[in-house]
């Protein structure tokens, strides 16, 4: 009996432990039910199991961490000349959205009577601010150093509510709003931080710093670090009088508070002379910020000088800035063809099958800055010699045109701008591109699948005659190779 009672306590003992143990299991599910939303959704949440909605106080208005940053959040802060700007404010009009970008060109005096009344088109103006008397008391401080600087104490001066970043340019820099607000809203403007692009030359990122932001190509400060450099502003320019370039003390500014430079491809310094058709043919896989000094390169649309390329690469880039110069890559195997697109830009076509580990690397088509004669180091990226070889040199054809086919595809036209003049290319079974004059490229209107690849592509038809070449973008397959 003794025994019978010891194995009926048992079992209730086993019963009572599974129940407590469903419970408690139930428990542990609702509440990892209810906190997984954050794991999902919150991805840079520090605290995951917070119930209550997290806002962080910033400034004057309460921003809420996972808001979605827009254009309104993002405040522009660019820095000329008035004398500079009679012949290059058609650069910034041509990205600048009237009443809806934020900011301010800073010119160094009163506007001259023919920019008057002042354009609508442009950003408004304001005169920079008198820094006479600081610069007196601190002596060694290049004035023209100090006046690019102080531009961030002007700009967060005038704009500072609702704002979660800071774009200081220069009055040549092109900027891709769209893509801006894309790679900003991927970043934590809660935090301190620092974006900026290092220049294309090595001697220039060995004059300055290979830890700096140059300029021309966009200086972008999250709101809790423009607010910490404009209050700290004048004791920076004491500790660091001597530096030698506005970037330059910037960066060390910056650096006194612990923060260091976030690089990004998209950003374009453009220490570049000659044609950058290379460049853009082949950029890499990052969306286009900007691109700088439009001044001192050829115009990037052989037909067209300067100001007319800037508001042609506009017109597809006010269509889709998500694909602009993006390079995508596809073959036709029965012509032995290479296509290689940098979307709203141009096309080259080479009259052999040629991996895109090579086509990715960009022509050299342009001179450095600057350079270095004892050493043949000129760039931080690798670049293709020019070649007369008429297997590796490519058929040309430049952005024309862009139409809205229905509601899901886009159509951008591209046409042959030079001839190449080269035999055909023997090799590869000697089939002739030369009587190509235009190329239709088919893309969908939504973004590109951000996972990690480019998008592929396929030569649908080329017509009777070989005139037109015709080309259909899309996402990549599973196990597809792009060679």
């Amino acid at each position: 009996m003794a025994a019978s009672t010891l194995k009926l306590k048992s079992d209730i003992s086993c019963k009572m432990l599974m129940v407590s143990g469903s419970i408690l299991l139930v428990v542990i599910v609702v509440l990892l039910s209810k906190q997984l939303k954050y794991f999902q959704n919150e991805p840079f949440r520090t605290n995951y199991f917070q119930t209550e909605e997290f806002n962080v106080i910033t400034h004057k208005s309460s921003l809420s961490y996972y808001d979605t940053t827009n254009i309104s959040h993002l405040v522009f802060g660019l820095v000329g000349t008035t004398e500079a700007w009679h012949y290059r404010k058609s650069y910034i009009e041509s990205w600048w959205r009237p009443n809806v970008t934020r900011g301010f060109i800073y010119v160094d005096t009163e506007p001259t009577e023919d920019l008057l009344p002042w354009s609508s088109a442009s950003p408004p103006f304001r005169i920079s601010d008198d820094i006479t008397k600081l610069l007196n008391e601190i002596k060694h401080l290049d004035p023209i150093i100090a006046r690019l600087v102080h531009a961030v104490v002007e700009v967060y001066r005038e704009e500072n509510e609702g704002v979660r970043w800071y774009i200081m340019g220069d009055d040549d820099s092109i900027f891709f709003v769209d893509n801006l607000v894309d790679v900003l809203s991927k970043y934590d403007h809660t935090k301190y931080i620092y974006i900026g692009a290092h220049s294309e030359c090595i001697m220039s990122n060995q004059l300055y710093s290979y830890d700096m932001g140059f300029g021309g190509a966009g200086l972008i400060m999250s709101y809790p670090l423009a607010k910490l450099v404009q209050k700290n502003i004048e004791d920076c320019f004491r500790r660091h009088s001597y530096s030698h370039g506005a970037d330059l003390l910037l960066m060390t500014c910056v650096n006194d508070f612990g923060v260091s430079l976030t690089a990004h491809q998209g950003l374009h310094q453009i220490d570049l002379h000659g044609d950058i058709s290379g460049l853009l043919s082949s950029h890499p896989k990052a969306p286009l910020l900007s691109l700088h000094h439009f001044d001192h390169i050829e115009p990037i649309f052989r037909t067209m000088n300067r100001s007319e390329s800037a508001k042609q690469l506009m017109k597809a880039a006010n269509v889709d800035q998500s694909r602009l110069v993006q390079q995508t890559i596809c073959y036709d195997r029965k012509l032995s063809w290479s296509f290689s697109l940098s979307w709203g830009y141009s096309i080259q076509i080479y009259e052999n099958i040629i991996p895109r580990s090579t086509l990715k690397t960009p022509l050299e088509t342009f001179l450095p800055w600057a350079w270095d004669p004892n050493s043949s180091l000129l760039y931080i990226f690798t670049t293709r010699p020019l070649s007369n070889d008429s297997c590796a040199t490519p058929h040309m054809f430049s952005f024309d045109s862009i139409k809205k086919i229905n509601d899901v595809e886009v159509q951008t036209n591209y046409v042959r701008v030079v001839s190449r003049e080269l035999p055909t290319c023997g090799v590869a079974g000697n089939h002739s591109a030369d009587s190509v004059s235009r190329i239709e490229v088919l893309s969908p209107l939504t973004k590109p699948n951000q996972n990690g690849r480019t998008e592929c592509c396929d030569v649908v038809e080329i017509t009777d005659g070989m005139e037109i070449a015709k080309i259909k973008l899309r996402d990549c397959k599973d196990d597809e190779l792009i060679a």
